[in-house]
């Protein structure tokens, strides 16, 4: 045996009672949270599954509506084209403000994190009538355009599409804050400093080298936005003044007011569907971005 190899050093030697025994059956340290998650969550998806392919009679009908419905069809595509409005818009705010709040000085740092983070603990009920008493005919908004000459006539800005959009970004922004500000966190400011001392400006350097390194960041925070603002129902009941329907308000609307459970479980068993189907989408562009040298 060779010399070094005969004295091991303390942190390499097995510490007795930190492995978990194969005999004894480890995996019954899991069985309480797997029982919990499976009474909580995978057994109530399974019954609305279920009732979507039963009621009010067993086969594909409720399904089928997806494709001969026009008010369905308004309802799905009225909710994909907020979502994704939202999300642009939510992006666009959060990467500008992650990126202020990167650069910041330590102090700086946290009170920007600060008003980022205060309007997660208002209620989202008082922030909806909050953008009511702001954006209403008689509002704060259209009384000082009124009252700078920009306008003649009040616009309207809420119970519509619009005003859906404004609350929703409103409240999803520190959402996309959050993961492109960890992102940019974990650039190494060096490498800025040397693209600038190569003789690159700084456009050049945001392009080339600060964008690319956080878009895991971003893309992570697009993926969360979107996934989130296809289950909204306040913000949408109240600012859209029951004109425009979100799938979350429809959902509602069939089963306890027109009791028709097999088409509200339908329309939630499509959002679950497609919920899963983005993540599934991100976590294949996540492994594609490591194939390709993307990320370590």
């Amino acid at each position: 045996m060779p010399r070094d190899a005969a004295v091991l050093p303390a942190a390499a030697a097995p510490r007795p009672g930190l492995a978990l025994p194969r005999e004894a059956g480890w995996w019954l340290l899991l069985l309480p949270a797997f029982l919990l998650m499976t009474a909580l969550y995978v057994a109530p998806i399974l019954q609305v599954l279920a009732i979507s392919f039963t009621e009010p009679t067993p086969g594909l009908g409720n399904y089928e509506r997806l494709f001969t419905a026009a008010g369905v069809q308004r309802v799905i595509g009225t909710t994909l084209r907020i979502c994704a409005v939202t999300t642009v818009v939510a992006l666009v705010l959060g990467y500008a403000l992650a990126y202020v709040i990167a650069l910041a000085s330590p102090r700086a740092r946290r009170w920007w994190l600060l008003g980022v983070l205060l309007p997660l603990w208002i209620s989202v009920l008082v922030r909806a009538f909050a953008w009511v008493t702001l954006l209403r005919r008689q509002g704060l908004v259209n009384e000082g355009l009124l009252a700078a000459g920009l306008i003649e006539e009040p616009l309207k800005l809420v119970w519509n599409e619009f005003g859906i959009v404004v609350g929703m970004v409103h409240y999803m922004v520190p959402y996309a804050v959050l993961p492109m500000l960890a992102a940019m966190r974990e650039i190494d400011p060096r490498l800025l400093a040397a693209a600038r001392g190569l003789g690159a400006s700084r456009l050049t350097v945001f392009g080339r080298v600060f964008l690319p390194l956080s878009m895991p960041g971003l893309v992570a925070a697009g993926v969360l936005v979107f996934i989130v603002s296809l289950g909204f129902y306040i913000t949408p009941a109240i600012l859209g003044g029951g004109k425009t329907l979100m799938a979350a308000e429809w959902i509602k609307l069939q089963i306890l007011d027109l009791v028709r459970w097999g088409m509200g479980a339908m329309l939630a068993s499509v959002l679950v569907v497609t919920i899963l189907a983005t993540l599934a989408i991100f976590a294949r562009v996540v492994d594609l971005r490591r194939l390709f040298g993307g990320g370590h």
